[in-house]
């Protein structure tokens, strides 16, 4: 069991903690890659591809123009869960249509501009249909936040 993240800039190292944080909770290894899908194109297909052997799936986030979820996609038939992050010169809808608008045969779930924490919760119900352990842990985060609402 291991998660690739993926981040289209050294900038957006920040705007992932919280999927780190809840991988994390949940024991559940990952590494972290910078490519960008512009500047590196090469080296993000060349992930992509190879990423089967070695991950279940991967998390990307990108801003702006937000490509980097999409070519990986192209490149892996592993799921690809896009986050996109919030950019000052439209609050991030350029990355979340970028990222959510894909074309026919290649999907990738996307969570909310800066959805960092949903990204790992998504990820970690997906794995869950393989690791069924995981199950255990997503019930007791639900059940706490149940707890966590005040009437």
């Amino acid at each position: 069991m291991r998660i690739l993240i993926l981040l289209g800039s050294e900038t957006d190292v920040p705007q992932i903690e919280g999927t780190k944080k809840i991988l994390s909770q949940f024991k559940v290894p990952f590494d972290v890659i910078v490519a960008s899908a512009h500047r590196n194109p090469k080296k993000v297909a060349k992930i992509s591809a190879t990423a089967e052997s070695k991950y279940d799936l991967i998390i990307a986030a990108a801003g702006m123009a937000a490509h980097l979820p999409g070519v990986v996609a192209a490149n892996t038939i592993l799921p690809v869960i896009g986050i996109p992050i919030e950019t000052k010169s439209l609050s991030g809808f350029d990355s979340l249509y970028s990222i959510v608008q894909m074309p026919s045969g290649i999907p990738v779930a996307t969570v909310a501009i800066g959805g960092a924490k949903n990204a790992a919760i998504l990820a970690v119900q997906m794995l869950s249909l393989k690791y069924p352990k995981l199950k255990v842990g997503l019930k007791a985060l639900k059940h706490k936040m149940e707890k966590g609402v005040k009437i």
